[in-house]
């Protein structure tokens, strides 16, 4: 039986970071990841880079430039006429963009001496790891391993609702709407979240007619109140169909188109699509991860039970990422990856939860850090916030690129930035000054005391700092 100082389960961006971390910090580290890639070969990256963070941004990003082609370009001077979209060379090119990563994590486990197992990981008492066919979770162990220390990093799996089945043709998850042969013509999707909001952008901009149908009443329900509102009116002038308060009561193939019914306020309605995602959050995956007899537990929510150090509290047994409490964002399954690494090696590691950063890819994009404006007005706490229009800044004017602005909230007493939310051009850029910001626990004077550069998008958040104030130097009346 080998025998490791830390084995990681699973190859995503918490298990990979984790496991190349400790091998840094001198540790002797196994991997054990059960992605395959079409040809059936190992595929490390997980979710993310095989059918998640990596091929949407590609396709948004190819998708955004055709988009811009047809609509934004001419008003810089530049004129294409019938411009076309190869969407098999479109969807080539994200696969040789995950192909190339999936090689490049190899080459890091190659570098830094992680073996990597290729095969479905379960833990066993007593610290061991049987590893079974990639394929077959429940097939013949292949090897079983050993380990002082284990991290859990199984990541999750699209969720589903039993009222439309995935079948893989029609009715498709997330990873089956990033591989469309040809824009639907109608394309339907179940949930207007981050995942819904980017799928549909991408195959929008291709020419099909998309409608979003999502349960919940308000609109981007964790998001602060005025980026959500400006966000529905841009994807309206999109023609993105968003209807809320839709339930999904039932979907099924009606020859070549998918028959859906939903309840809202008016009650009882039908849709018929060509194709429908699914798109309604995700899970965590831990289906034959855990023998009965290794100690850990799941909560109530089906997620791996683990305290601040993402200890389970099984001896030298830990567990990060999607399989665990908190959002379920690559960085921050990465941090708690190297964080808990450090432990391990007898080392300090720590994530600060408070000042994790989300973001949306849409165009415009979204993205925030901190509270919300209405969380902390149910808390009860006095707040200052100034905002500052995109539309006001010379950059984003001569991009063409005016939608949206940035949001500051800070202690109406302290002056502290609480909060930040930008909706615009290139947010998820923007939003790391503001983490910075809110880690070392800046006021917002000083963000506005901070030389930004001119021009640049950057100075919308300069200019909502001084707006905290009520000094906004460019705003206009």
């Amino acid at each position: 039986m080998k025998s490791y100082d830390l084995i990681v389960i699973g190859g995503g961006p918490g298990g990979y970071v984790a496991a190349i971390r400790g091998a840094q910090l001198g540790l002797r580290v196994a991997c054990v990841d059960a992605w395959s890639n079409a040809k059936g070969k190992p595929a490390l990256g997980g979710t993310c880079l095989n059918v998640g963070c990596i091929p949407s941004k590609a396709l948004l990003d190819s998708s955004e430039q055709f988009d811009k082609l047809n609509h934004a370009f001419p008003a810089h001077g530049i004129r294409v006429d019938s411009a076309a979209m190869d969407t098999p060379k479109m969807l080539a090119r994200k696969d040789k963009i995950v192909a190339q990563f999936t090689a490049g994590i190899a080459a890091l486990f190659k570098a830094n001496k992680v073996d990597s197992f290729h095969g479905h990981g379960r833990l066993l008492a007593g610290r061991r790891v049987e590893v079974r066919d990639a394929g077959d979770a429940g097939g013949k162990v292949k090897e079983t391993l050993q380990a002082a220390h284990i991290i859990l990093a199984s990541g999750s799996v699209p969720a589903a609702i039993d009222a439309a089945p995935v079948d893989g043709e029609r009715i498709v998850d997330n990873a089956g709407a990033l591989a469309f042969d040809a824009p639907p013509p109608r394309l339907g999707i179940i949930g207007a979240g981050v995942i819904g909001l980017e799928l549909g952008s991408v195959w929008r901009r291709l020419g099909s007619e998309v409608t979003l149908l999502e349960a919940l009443p308000d609109f981007l329900a964790a998001a602060d109140r005025d980026v959500a509102r400006e966000a529905q009116k841009q994807f309206k002038k999109q023609k993105l169909d968003i209807r809320l308060g839709a339930r999904v009561l039932s979907a099924a193939r009606a020859g070549d188109a998918v028959e859906v019914k939903y309840r809202d306020g008016g009650g009882e309605n039908q849709l018929q699509v060509d194709k429908l995602i699914v798109a309604v959050g995700r899970r965590a995956n831990t289906e034959n991860l855990l023998a009965d007899d290794c100690g850990v537990q799941l909560d109530d929510g089906g997620r791996i039970a683990v305290d601040e150090s993402c200890a389970t509290g099984v001896d030298g047994v830990f567990a990060i990422g999607d399989a665990v409490r908190g959002p379920m964002l690559a960085h921050k399954a990465s941090e708690e990856g190297v964080a808990v690494a450090e432990r391990i090696a007898g080392g300090a590691g720590h994530v600060n939860y408070a000042t994790v950063p989300w973001v949306i890819y849409t165009a415009p994009e979204i993205a925030w850090v901190g509270r919300t404006e209405q969380e902390l007005q149910a808390e009860g706490v006095a707040v200052a916030s100034g905002s500052f229009p995109f539309a006001a800044i010379g950059r984003a004017r001569a991009m063409e690129d005016t939608a949206g602005f940035a949001k500051i909230i800070a202690d109406a007493d302290t002056d502290r930035v609480l909060g930040v939310h930008i909706i615009g051009p290139h947010a998820s850029e923007l939003i790391a000054e503001c983490v910075l910001a809110l880690e070392y626990q800046a006021s917002a004077e000083d963000l506005a005391r901070t030389i930004h550069a001119h021009p640049t998008l950057s100075e919308a958040v300069h200019e909502a700092a001084l707006a905290v104030a009520g000094r906004a130097l460019h705003k206009p009346n």
